[in-house]
């Protein structure tokens, strides 16, 4: 046995023996504590996933963690006794997979730009993603992740399109690999999970018409039963109260993210005696009939009103004119879920924060400056 290896079996040896998993089966948590290195590189190194780069002497505590501990598992038992090294014909099959599962794909864009996002940050590495669509069926969303999980992945992002608490299936928690959430978390903070910094995003939409003057602000939300509505509301109505603006529920029109909707909404703010001079539309697809119904009023964007859109969809940079919006941000959710294969396990089952990632707004020619018009003006003879 080489030195490096014994320092590993001492190194494996001096740390206290972590708590087993559930019925005493040691996992990969067990290993990745006493190798001191994340859940994810033990994943690596016992599936030999090709593209990965560690040291030797990593795989090798890895190695060592992992018999001193009594791991089991059938490939691992299939290396020889003197540890050969990785890429024989015990591995022969694994490569660098990590599975993908999310409930609904071909309704919506955003799921695809994380999915985009997560590739991206996989290739970088030589890994491959594998995606699953479960549409939440609570039979087959498990066969689904039994089918990823059997191929061999290392480790699995868990999407919901809508953003939301979500009460993990118990099989999340018996994987024996890492486990991602993407925009989703749950009470119990068992995982790491991301989702967008919504409450933020609609204060800085908000904030933006203030700083051009605007005080006469409506808005029109998405399906209040949804986190993302709830949210962006709770940031209009954030960056009004900071700027000592009173909060008029008059201006607030309750929609269901379409076109239509937006429509209807604009109108019954026009029919207002006192009127907007800017409306922020919580998504794009609101803001596209926001524009029809302002412009079917002889009104013009931005002259007459001002108007901020959501999510940053294709669509908003070619309205006439183009849709100052803020972006969601997946692709950039989707890496990070990637990179965070490669921090520290955290102790035992730990608790994680869920991460914020913030949704930046894109100035496009939809606002112009409000403040001149609500300024009263005083003549003198």
């Amino acid at each position: 046995m080489s030195e490096t290896t014994d320092r590993a079996s001492d190194t494996a040896r001096r740390r206290k023996a972590p708590a087993k998993g559930a019925k005493g089966r040691v996992t990969m948590i067990d290993i990745a504590r006493a190798a001191g290195c994340s859940q994810a590189t033990v994943s690596f190194v016992l599936n030999n996933s090709p593209g990965i780069k560690l040291s030797q002497q990593t795989r090798e505590r890895v190695i060592e963690a992992a018999r001193t501990l009594g791991y089991t598992a059938p490939a691992f038992s299939a290396l020889h006794p003197a540890l050969p090294a990785f890429g024989g014909p015990a591995f022969e099959g694994l490569d660098g997979v990590i599975g993908f599962a999310v409930d609904q794909l071909a309704t919506s864009p955003e799921a695809v730009i994380a999915i985009e996002g997560a590739r991206q940050a996989s290739w970088n590495a030589g890994n491959v993603l594998l995606v699953a669509q479960t549409l939440g069926d609570s039979v087959m969303e498990p066969r689904a992740i039994s089918a990823l999980t059997k191929r061999g992945i290392s480790a699995l992002i868990y999407m919901t399109i809508f953003t939301r608490e979500i009460t993990a299936p118990d099989y999340l928690y018996g994987l024996d690999i890492p486990v991602i959430l993407l925009n989703c978390y749950t009470a119990d903070y068992a995982f790491p999970a991301v989702v967008p910094s919504e409450i933020a995003g609609g204060q800085s939409s908000t904030r933006h018409l203030i700083s051009h003057g605007h005080r006469r602000i409506a808005t029109i939300t998405g399906e209040p039963w949804m986190q993302a509505a709830q949210d962006r509301l709770k940031g209009y109505r954030r960056a009004l109260a900071t700027a000592d603006i009173p909060f008029d529920p008059e201006l607030v029109v309750e929609g269901d993210w379409s076109a239509s909707a937006g429509y209807a909404a604009t109108v019954k703010l026009l029919a207002l005696k006192d009127r907007p001079t800017a409306i922020f539309c919580q998504n794009d697809r609101t803001a596209i009939g926001c524009y029809e119904a302002l412009k079917e009023a002889g009104l013009h964007i931005p002259g007459d009103i001002s108007v901020v859109g959501y999510d940053d969809e294709e669509i908003a940079r070619h309205l006439f004119p183009p849709l100052t919006t803020s972006i969601l941000p997946h692709m950039a959710m989707g890496q990070w879920a990637i990179e965070q294969l490669e921090a520290p396990a955290a102790p035992g089952r730990g608790r994680y924060p869920i991460t914020k990632l913030e949704c930046p707004l894109v100035e496009r020619e939809s606002v112009r400056g409000g403040g001149v018009d609500l300024i009263p003006v005083t003549h003198h003879t």
